[in-house]
């Protein structure tokens, strides 16, 4: 029996994609929506591009299932950033973009929305806590966390092309 398969694709101004082709060939789908919300779709066996249930889940059920399909760890110690209204999120630069190149402070993240980026992943790194100094490269992912509001308006100024 195969390995299951997960693919990733971004959906430019609606969220993310992800497609999962279990074992059993059996299709699964979730988009990831920019409002935290997410749609949940499963497709039929005898024909893999026939959707057979779509179900939009809000942001908090999405986190309810989640925590359903992999238990958070029972620990006083770990912070849960939905607890606190604040969200993490992974926003990638793309290579056409007006970021491509320039310094993660000239972005204004901070100042503009109120969003902090912890790390930015480059290839197969990750650099924590960049400083506003730090050079953006086409296809680095930065993890920006903030409110929901502020983490979509960071986005869409990291989108600028």
């Amino acid at each position: 029996m195969s390995a299951s398969r997960l693919s990733r694709t971004p959906l430019p101004g609606i969220g993310t994609r992800y497609d999962l082709t279990t074992r059993e060939q059996r299709r699964l789908s979730v988009v990831a929506h920019r409002d935290g919300g997410r749609t949940l779709s499963a497709y039929r066996s005898d024909d893999p591009d026939a959707c057979a249930l779509s179900l939009r889940l809000s942001s908090g059920e999405a986190a309810a299932l989640g925590d359903a399909l992999l238990p958070a760890p029972q620990c006083s110690t770990v912070l849960h950033t939905t607890d606190l209204g604040l969200v993490a999120e992974r926003v990638e630069i793309a290579g056409a973009s007006h970021w491509n190149g320039r310094l993660l402070g000239e972005t204004r993240l901070r100042t503009e929305t109120g969003t902090s980026v912890v790390a930015v992943l480059r290839r197969a790194e990750a650099i924590p806590s960049p400083a506003p100094d730090f050079r953006l490269a086409g296809g680095d992912t930065l993890i920006v966390i903030g409110t929901r509001e502020g983490v979509e308006s960071a986005a869409t100024i990291l989108g600028r092309e």
